[in-house]
This record gives structure tokens, C-alpha cells and sequence, in this order.
């Protein structure tokens, strides 16, 4: 019997649940990361509080450190960060790869030099499957090789046929019953995402995901190739969009038929300022808020809308007390799962189209030329 059931569509957008050894989650789903076994900021029961049921956590950042071996011995992933819902966990491949200057690949798999001290470290398929397996995780990943964003179409045709190759070990290595995601890839080529989708479609994998895209490349471009790879992957499995969480995103790839999306942009943003709200971000730190005793937003139901005012959120900041990383998160990851929530009813009552437009007609996206900016900056901090 499938893991993902399909509850409604209404265009190419599709409101779904998707069962797990740790709940039931419905989609589409918006899913905050915590790479290091913690949502920055919060605790779990506040990022639970804020409508959550599945979150992502990265192998590359938890084998460093504090290392697999000390999660398994203390329960698993999910009793090591009292999280009792959904856990996916990536491979950590996107993290080995873009440490390029520290990594070496090879047909057997990767070696790569910690960004924390240095030392050595060599990474296969199988061990990919070994260490999730360990950490005992809900959604597992295949470990693929991303190509980088500039690079020719001879190294992606390379790098996509071993992320096939590794992807089939990854089948042969897995002995659990946690649910493995294989990931299309094949840079901005239409034809090699074309024959990327439809190699891993035909090895019966229970979801798939799309990588190597919102890497920094034209916005146009990255629509193109989720719009060319979900025509051709199974309609009644999950599709995950990998990295893309700003709001205008999230509503245009649900549009495409994607189910699942990730990204540290709410949070990262939250802790530098920047608040959601319908029509746009606001800079906290702003003096046109200096006493606006309302709260960020009036229909908002997070805790921090219901008992802070704008102003007060800004003098923390300003203040530079840690409270306002809190609060800040909490609001933006409870905007988000809102967001989630209306679409999927849209979804549901067969007027999402109205609700896309009525919402991207509101909602004021940051200027291209500074989200690509902060783009490389995040990107060269390696912090996904």
C-alpha cells in the first residue's frame, strides 16, 4: 500500500497526506530546518506549536557532530531532540559538494576535509544508508552529486549519470522500512532533468525529490526545470521541491504539483529582521516602527503577534536581546505554515488558481538583485 494518498487537485496543485512511522503529514508541507538537530531558536514543542509536523535535519552537520554513533546510543534522532513528530533527513551530499575545494569524488563515493577541524572523512551510498539508518529518521535521502551552478553540460552529464548509479546502491544498501527519496538532478537542462526523472521513476522509489536547483540561477530558469521534471515523475508519489521557502516560491511550486519544500530562509531571516506578512517582508529595525504598538500582524495567530507589539519586537533587536530571535522565528515559521494551511484549503475547494493570484497580486517579493546576493552570501557560508 502507497505511503502518499492524493485528497484533491485543482490544476496542477494537489492536496495530499502522507503517512509516516511518526504521523500522518498533509501536504503540501513546508518543512523548517534544524541541520543540527534544532530549529535555531526554538524548542520543539514551539516549532510543533507553530503547526509543524515533519522538519528536516542534515547527516553531514550530525555525523560531524556530535557523530551518529552518540545519537543511535542515546535513542535515535527523534528522543536525542525530543521532536516526536516526522523527521526527514538529507544526506548531506548538497553540504559534501559545496565544499569543492575540500572534496574529492570518485566512483566508490566522496572524500571530504570538516569544516569544523579539518580532518578526513569518506562518505559512500551504502554509508549514507548506514548512517540514516542510524539516526533512525522517518524520510531518508539517496546521496546524489549536485553539479555546480556554472558548470559545463559535459561535468552534469557526468554528475547525473553517478547520481543514477549511486542511487540504485542506495536502493540495494537500504534494509529499513524508513521511506527512501531518490533526487533528480541534471542542472538546467531540459533533456538531461527529463532523463533524470524518468531513470529514477522507473527504480520505484517511494517519493522524489528535485535538487540542484535554487542555487542562486535566475528564477525563470529554476520554474522551467521543476515544471520540466515533475511532468515526468509519478503522479502518485510525493514530489519534494529541495531549498526553496520564500513565500512567493512556496505558492508558485505548489502550483507546479509540488508537495514538499525546505529552506533555512525563514528562520536565517527572522534572526536578521526581516517579518513576513502578506504583503511583503518588513525590516524590523525600520524607525517608521519605533512605536507602532500594533502587532507585526493583525490577523496573525503566532504567539508573538498575540502578545507583543511591533515595537517591542524592534527594540529587542535593537537591544540585541536573544529573545527577538525567538520571537521573530516564531512568527515567520507560524506565517508559513498558515500560508500552507489556506493553500491546501484552496486546494481542496477547488479555487487555489484564485487564491495564487490574489496572493501573489499582494505580496511584494524581495528585489531580484538582492535575493541573489544574499543567495551567494548564504551559499558561501554552507550553512543550509
Amino acid at each position: 500500500m502507497s505511503s502518499f494518498r492524493i485528497n484533491s487537485e485543482c490544476g496542477g496543485a494537489r492536496a495530499g497526506e502522507l503517512a509516516t512511522a511518526h504521523g500522518t503529514v498533509v501536504t503540501p508541507i513546508f518543512m523548517p530546518v534544524g541541520s543540527q538537530a534544532s530549529v535555531k531558536a526554538l524548542t520543539p514543542d514551539e516549532v510543533s506549536s507553530c503547526g509543524y509536523d515533519l522538519l528536516l535535519s542534515n547527516t553531514y552537520h550530525l555525523s560531524l557532530r556530535p557523530g551518529v554513533d552518540v545519537i543511535k546510543s542515546l535513542g535515535g534522532l527523534h528522543r536525542f531532540m525530543r521532536w516526536n513528530k516526522a523527521i526527514l533527513t538529507d544526506s548531506g551530499g548538497f553540504q559534501v559538494f559545496s565544499l569543492a575545494a575540500l572534496s574529492k569524488v570518485t566512483e566508490e563515493g566522496v572524500s571530504f576535509r570538516s569544516h569544523l577541524d579539518g580532518s578526513t572523512h569518506f562518505i559512500t551510498p551504502e554509508q549514507a544508508m548506514a548512517l540514516q539508518e542510524a539516526l533512525g529518521a522517518d524520510i531518508i535521502m539517496v546521496l546524489d552529486e549536485p553539479s555546480p551552478v556554472d558548470a559545463p553540460l559535459t561535468i552534469v552529464r557526468q554528475a547525473l549519470e553517478r547520481t543514477h548509479r549511486w542511487a540504485h546502491r542506495c536502493l540495494r544498501a537500504h534494509t529499513t522500512a524508513q521511506q527512501l527519496f531518490a533526487i533528480v538532478q541534471g542542472g538546467f537542462s531540459p533533456e538531461l532533468r527529463r532523463r533524470s526523472a524518468t531513470t529514477l521513476s522507473e527504480m520505484d522509489f517511494p517519493g522524489f525529490a528535485i535538487g540542484g536547483l535554487s542555487l542562486g540561477e535566475p528564477k525563470d530558469v529554476m520554474w522551467e526545470m521543476a515544471a520540466e521534471v515533475t511532468a515526468y515523475l509519478p503522479k502518485k508519489k510525493p514530489r519534494y521541491l529541495m531549498g526553496v521557502g520564500s513565500p512567493e516560491d512556496f505558492v508558485q511550486a505548489i502550483s507546479l504539483g509540488i508537495d514538499m519544500m525546505d529552506c533555512v530562509l525563514p528562520t536565517r531571516v527572522a534572526r536578521n529582521g526581516a517579518l513576513f506578512t502578506a504583503h511583503g517582508r518588513i525590516n524590523i529595525g525600520n524607525a517608521t516602527h519605533r512605536t507602532q504598538e500594533t502587532p507585526i500582524e493583525d490577523e496573525c495567530d503566532c504567539f508573538t503577534c498575540q502578545n507583543f507589539s511591533v515595537a517591542y519586537v524592534r527594540h529587542l533587536f535593537h537591544a540585541q536581546e536573544l529573545l527577538a530571535y525567538r520571537l521573530a522565528t516564531i512568527h515567520n515559521l507560524r506565517f508559513m505554515a498558515r500560508l500552507v494551511s489556506h493553500a491546501r484549503q484552496a486546494i481542496l475547494d477547488g479555487t487555489f488558481t484564485v487564491f495564487r493570484n490574489e496572493f501573489l497580486a499582494r505580496y511584494r517579493p524581495t528585489d531580484e538583485a538582492v535575493r541573489l546576493a544574499q543567495k551567494q552570501k548564504w551559499l558561501s557560508a554552507r550553512d543550509r
